[in-house]
C-alpha cells in the first residue's frame, strides 16, 4: 500500500485507522514464546487485514504488572509513532506516494531514558508473503524487550548530580578582604 503525506496525516489526525488494545498480565505471558505467540499472531493478522483494506493500523499489547510495558505495531512511512505524526512532514514531500512499513514500538519507563523505542519490524511485502515468519520475529522482539524492561536500572547519576549540585549551591560562601600594606621607606 502506498500513501501520500496529506492522506497519512489526515487519517492519523482523525484516527481513521484500525485500532486495537489488548491488556495482559506478566504472569499470563511470562517469558514463554508459546504464551506470547497468540497475542503476536493476533497483532500480525490485524496488520495483514489493514493492508488488504488499504487502511492504517495501530494494534497494542499492554502488559501490566510491576514494570508495565506497552508493545504496538503501527503502519507508517517512517519510524515515528502516530503521536508525533505532525513531524512526518519534515522528512517527506507533498504529492508523492510512499510505501508503508510495519513498526514495532515499546513504551515503558524501564526501556531507556526516553521511555520509548521504535524499530521497523517488516515491510508490507514480507508480511503478506510470510506472516508466520513475522509472527516469530515479533515474538522474539517482545521477549527481548521484556528482558530489557525487567533488567533496566534507572540512572543514579541524575540523582547523585542533583544532590551534589544542591549541596554546592547551598553552601554559604565566605569572602575575605585582602589587606594591602604599604612599605615604609
Amino acid at each position: 500500500m502506498k500513501i501520500n503525506l496529506k492522506d497519512l496525516n489526515d487519517k492519523i489526525e482523525t484516527q481513521d485507522y484500525i485500532q486495537d488494545l489488548e491488556t495482559v498480565k506478566y504472569a499470563d505471558i511470562s517469558k514463554s514464546k508459546s504464551k506470547i505467540k497468540p497475542y503476536a499472531e493476533k497483532m500480525v493478522k490485524e496488520v495483514v487485514a489493514a493492508f488488504k483494506h488499504d487502511s492504517l493500523v495501530q494494534t497494542q499489547l499492554a502488559v501490566t504488572g510491576q514494570r508495565p510495558v506497552t508493545f504496538a505495531l503501527e503502519t507508517n512511512i517512517i519510524n515515528l509513532p502516530y503521536a508525533n505524526y505532525k513531524k512526518i512532514a519534515n522528512f517527506f514531500e507533498e504529492g508523492q506516494e510512499y510505501d508503508l512499513n510495519v513498526y514495532f514500538e515499546t513504551r515503558s519507563e524501564y526501556v531507556n531514558a526516553s521511555h520509548f523505542r521504535i524499530d521497523q519490524l517488516t515491510t508490507e511485502e514480507e508480511i503478506e508473503k510470510d506472516s508466520s515468519a513475522v509472527v516469530d520475529k515479533l515474538v522474539d522482539a517482545i521477549i527481548e524487550k521484556i528482558k530489557v524492561v525487567r533488567e533496566y536500572k534507572k540512572s543514579e547519576k541524575k540523582t547523585e548530580t542533583k544532590a551534589k549540585t544542591t549541596k554546592s549551591t547551598t553552601k554559604k560562601k565566605t569572602t575575605t578582604k585582602k589587606k594591602t600594606t604599604t612599605k615604609k621607606k
